[in-house]
């Protein structure tokens, strides 16, 4: 049965959001602390101490590229009352365990592992949607067990957001916010993702762009400089003049994919891994990553060739499709595979950048339904 994601509303500074967090969503956060403990052992096969290690490194990166995230990450911990590291050990849980998941695949290459767990994410511009605005969103496909929050937040500056994050990560990574900037995510693995690099962490990376006024300056906090890990990250602004941008990232190289059939959609494989230097430790013939990438571009472009604009209930119905089961866009746990590797589709989100409201499923959106949330509290 879906679970309702909690709405959590945090105003003040950056210390004063962690605060409201780690207050609000103390249960949640500890469950996550856990489950992630436990996730890091199986993934990783590093030891307790290894892990703090490299929660300490991290949090030594974070202070210094970005002391506002540190601050909300200091502010969850005292209002959890949980330990500093063990908060910034899962607002660094991308470049733990993709590094696992790298590192596992290399091993495993031909045992057919399935490593990011899905995600299917898309953007179509305001020239092909039914509203005439620019829509964006995603499947997130994750742990089954992970606990999630919506967060509806005020910035000093003005700059308003909503997104859906972790319980315990400050940086949202599935939102908006009241400049128009929009944003959603797809995990990527390459034979050079490596947490030892000791970059600035994907989820801060995510902070930044949904802290922008302007789109270059989202663009920029995934570009500006390189990674640990490889990531996909869909970007948009709307306004009169929208644009909409895919950047597919390795840890040294990046390539921008535009919307040229007025929509792009990504799921969990480089399009062109050569020109990134990289090659995938996937087994080549894993189909999820490659139908959803191919069933999601199908639905979109059908509509578009038969001169149908795509609506909010077009994207709800592609987020739903079970066609090719199980390796379909609307994600299910595989009883077949241990426990610690079943994905499944956790949130399913649409994002109207320009009425700045999204459209949540907690859970399989094929048995969850969708609500509507506005960035104005009482829109």
């Amino acid at each position: 049965m879906a679970r309702t994601l909690p709405l959590v509303e945090l105003e003040g500074d950056p210390r004063a959001w962690g605060l409201a967090h780690g207050t609000k969503a103390r249960a949640q956060i500890a469950r996550n602390v856990e489950l992630y403990r436990q996730r890091f052992a199986y993934w990783t096969k590093a030891s307790p101490e290894e892990l703090q290690k490299r929660a300490e490194a991290y949090r030594e990166v974070i202070a210094r590229s970005n002391p506002d995230y540190f601050a909300a990450m200091e502010g969850i911990a005292e209002g959890s009352d949980l330990d500093l590291l063990d908060i910034v050990a899962v607002n660094v849980r991308y470049e733990i365990l993709y590094s696992g998941f790298a590192a596992r695949g290399m091993e495993r290459k031909r045992s057919g592992l399935a490593v990011s767990g899905g995600c299917t994410s898309f953007a179509v511009a305001p020239s092909h949607s039914a509203n005439g605005h620019l829509l964006i969103g995603q499947n997130w496909d994750w742990i089954p067990e992970v606990e999630g929050l919506l967060v509806r937040t005020r910035a000093r500056d003005g700059t308003r957001q909503l997104a859906f994050t972790e319980a315990g990560i400050a940086g949202a990574k599935i939102g908006l916010n009241s400049h128009g900037v929009g944003l959603a995510v797809n995990g990527l693995v390459s034979n050079a993702d490596s947490w030892s690099r000791l970059r600035k962490p994907f989820h801060v990376r995510c902070w930044e762009i949904l802290a922008a006024r302007k789109f270059d300056a989202a663009a920029n906090a995934v570009s500006g400089e390189t990674r640990a890990c490889s990531a996909n990250f869909v970007l948009a602004q709307a306004g009169r003049r929208p644009r909409i941008v895919d950047l597919e990232t390795a840890p040294e190289r990046e390539c921008r994919l535009e919307a040229t059939d007025g929509f792009v959609t990504h799921t969990n494989h480089f399009l062109d891994q050569d020109k990134l230097g990289i090659w995938q430790p996937l087994e080549e013939d894993r189909s999820s990553t490659f139908h959803r990438y191919a069933r999601s571009q199908s639905l979109l472009k059908e509509r578009v060739e038969r001169g149908q604009k795509i609506g909010i209930e077009d994207l709800k119905a592609m987020l739903r499709d079970h066609d090719g089961r199980p390796d379909c866009i609307c994600r299910h746990e595989d009883p077949a595979r241990p426990p610690e590797e079943r994905f499944s589709t956790v949130v399913s989100a649409i994002l109207d950048l320009d009425a700045t409201e999204m459209y949540v499923a907690s859970g399989t959106p094929c048995t969850a339904s969708y609500r509507r949330i506005a960035l104005a509290p009482h829109a």
